[in-house]
């Protein structure tokens, strides 16, 4: 998989590893705990109107990567083909509303950044 968390003390890293740099043009989004507004695995499908700024997509594919704008929002998209993927909606994020990603054991990943989300939440 070209996709990896990382769990730090204050935040979660996508890191986007190999050929995938190339097309997401950027190698991780860190997002702190306490930005995350939910986190949860479904499908989804990118809107026919997003704009690119800067990414890859390949519709008919259904493969996306990279930063997306859609009604003044930004995303940012990393999968391919339709399957369940980790949805975070995040909250002050200093650029995204969403970050939309493939990765294995997606509900498993989901349980673990809500876990780390509540065990900050307490910690403070």
């Amino acid at each position: 998989m070209n996709r990896e968390i990382i769990f730090e003390n204050d935040g979660v890293v996508l890191k986007i590893n190999g050929l995938m740099m190339v097309f997401t043009l950027k190698h991780k989004v860190k997002i702190s705990y306490e930005m995350i507004k939910s986190v949860f695995v479904d499908y989804f499908d990118a809107p026919k109107w997003m704009i690119r700024m800067p990414g890859t997509s390949i519709a008919p594919l259904h493969i996306y990567e990279g930063s997306y704008k859609y009604r003044n929002e930004w995303y940012f998209l990393s999968y391919e083909g339709k399957i369940p993927v980790v949805i975070m909606e995040l909250e002050n994020h200093e650029k995204y509303h969403y970050v939309i990603f493939q990765i294995d054991n997606p509900t498993e990943v989901a349980a673990e950044i809500r876990r780390k989300r509540l065990e900050a939440e307490k910690g403070k």
